[in-house]
């Protein structure tokens, strides 16, 4: 977690969280989610525009990057400045990418040591590793098999229905949480000098 962040945390300690307004797709992808899109349906709903605008800013994606926890509860989170900001999933909280080597890395850049490897309907290729639980990025998965073919990884089966439950992790902190979701309007938050600082 940056400095910046955790000295914010401290200053203001009781700042509501932001549930709706940032999710994360199974290409690794951050999406913007304005009252519009989140009126428009769920995250993962398939709805046209209802994901939001997809992130292109590359600091502030690093930002988001650093920044990036989940809580006891296993509702995953972005902490800006003081304020958690929970994060809609459209599959996993990680969504793996393969090196030709079979390195493993995070959409969030980090190094990921495989711990076990599973395979779901339609063939999409999962991965249980010291960072969590995720979803190999499906570009990837042609990589994944040759891992499995040279016995590298063992594959179980599994249910991607079950995946959530079985693995502790919250789709949808939004649905979960019955306070009505705010916007990023608070002191540390949003467009202010703390995440101005930490962007440039």
């Amino acid at each position: 977690m940056d400095d910046i962040v955790s000295q914010a945390m401290t200053k203001w300690p009781n700042v509501p969280h932001c549930y709706g307004w940032l999710g994360l797709d199974a290409r690794g992808q951050w999406w913007m989610r304005d009252d519009r899109a989140q009126a428009l349906g769920g995250f993962g709903s398939g709805i046209a525009g209802a994901k939001g605008s997809v992130l292109r800013h590359e600091k502030l994606i690093a930002f988001i990057h650093r920044n990036y926890a989940a809580d006891e509860a296993g509702q995953w989170y972005f902490q800006n400045g003081p304020q958690r900001v929970y994060v809609e999933l459209e599959v996993t909280p990680w969504v793996w990418h393969l090196e030709p080597d079979f390195c493993v890395l995070a959409h969030t850049e980090m190094v990921a040591r495989v711990q076990r490897c599973f395979v779901a309907e339609l063939g999409c290729v999962y991965i249980e590793a010291d960072l969590g639980f995720g979803l190999v990025f499906t570009q990837d998965v042609g990589l994944a098999a040759q891992a499995i073919e040279l016995g590298l990884w063992v594959p179980q089966t599994c249910v991607r229905q079950t995946l959530a439950e079985r693995f502790g992790f919250v789709l949808s902190p939004q649905a979960q949480n019955t306070k009505e979701s705010i916007k990023v309007l608070v002191p540390g938050a949003g467009d202010t000098a703390e995440t101005r600082n930490a962007i440039n």
